[in-house]
């Protein structure tokens, strides 16, 4: 018994000592921004700008989008990618603009025309701050007169995709949800460590290493990380069951080298709705799916929120009908 005990304690500190290397080895990476390269989008001049403050004192800016040809059928919030700009929408969101939706899209803080807090280096990962300046939007809307009333929406694109589920998560105003290249920080970290594995494990003992083994890394990874930026990353996995009882609709792109499908996959089964969908484009490469397919993307996204938002209803005296096809999502918390 004694020696199997030291036996025991040998293999652990072993281990131990191999996840704090390849901690160290993968923290270097996962602080290490990927080379974004999104093409700039000009300002809209028959769009209106507008400004809003976070709960924290962040002036973050934006601009709402409407054709003005008809009565709108809903309001979408707008959350574009990292380096990306609110201006983009009018062209993600296109779709939307020509069925008769309002858009409203903003900048996080540290990007665009937004206020940036002093110390915050924002990466590829989602914190708290940018789930903040997601529902302060949504407190935008819920203020304004000519929007307030009508059926909403979020959409939300790559690293905004992150903090545009979570704020619908805690709002009950917020019926549907659209995401194109949406991940999740410790899925894509899973990914990307089970194939940079070969770097620093030798091939042969890779079928010795369990998933359990590389999920805990890249734990400790993120832990590691928000414990040296004390900025806390969120956990898009802890709050999709609140979506299970809404409207939503995943975009990914088969050809994505950034975000693998297989992590669209993934947030699919976490969803575990019928109301669910996962739309795989061929050929599509990460956040080019418009591009790829512009027709069916635009029909799509119309279609997807047109179904999913009942503009007949308010929301100033009742809570909005619901009106779904069989391929959509949910769930429900109130926004204070």
């Amino acid at each position: 018994m004694f020696w199997l005990s030291i036996l025991v304690a040998s293999v652990v500190a072993v281990d131990v000592i191999v996840q704090c290397i390849y901690v160290r080895l993968v923290l270097r990476i996962f602080e290490t921004k990927p080379p974004f390269s999104v093409p700039p989008v000009p300002r809209d001049p028959a769009a209106e700008e507008v400004s809003f403050q976070t709960r924290d004192g962040i002036t973050l800016r934006g601009s709402i989008h409407f054709n003005g040809q008809s009565v709108p059928r809903g309001v979408i919030l707008f959350c574009p990618e990292l380096e990306g700009s609110h201006w983009s929408a009018s062209i993600y969101a296109r779709g939307l603009l020509e069925a008769g939706f309002k858009v409203v899209a903003f900048d996080f803080r540290n990007q665009g025309e937004s206020e940036s807090l002093q110390g915050y280096s924002p990466l590829h990962w989602a914190t708290e701050f940018e789930v903040e300046d997601a529902l302060s939007a949504l407190r935008f809307i819920a203020s304004r007169p000519d929007l307030n009333h009508l059926p909403l929406g979020v959409m939300g694109v790559s690293r905004g995709s992150t903090p545009a589920l979570i704020a619908a998560a805690r709002s009950e105003r917020v019926k549907a949800v659209f995401c194109e290249g949406a991940y999740s920080t410790d899925a894509l970290l899973v990914h990307f460590i089970s194939r940079w594995a070969t770097l620093y494990v030798p091939r042969v003992f890779l079928p010795l290493l369990p998933m359990w083994h590389i999920r805990l890394t890249s734990v400790l990874v993120r832990w590691t990380s928000q414990l040296l930026r004390k900025r806390p990353y969120v956990v898009l996995e802890n709050w999709l069951q609140l979506l299970r009882n809404r409207s939503v609709l995943l975009v990914a792109g088969e050809r994505d080298n950034y975000v693998h499908p297989d992590v669209g996959r993934h947030l699919y089964r976490r969803l575990d709705s019928p109301r669910a969908k996962l739309w795989l484009v061929p050929a599509a490469k990460h956040n080019r799916a418009r591009h790829v397919a512009p027709i069916e993307y635009d029909r799509r996204i119309s279609d997807f929120f047109d179904s999913s938002l009942d503009p007949r209803e308010t929301l100033s005296n009742q809570r909005p009908h619901l009106k779904v096809t069989g391929a959509a999502i949910g769930g429900d918390l109130l926004l204070k």
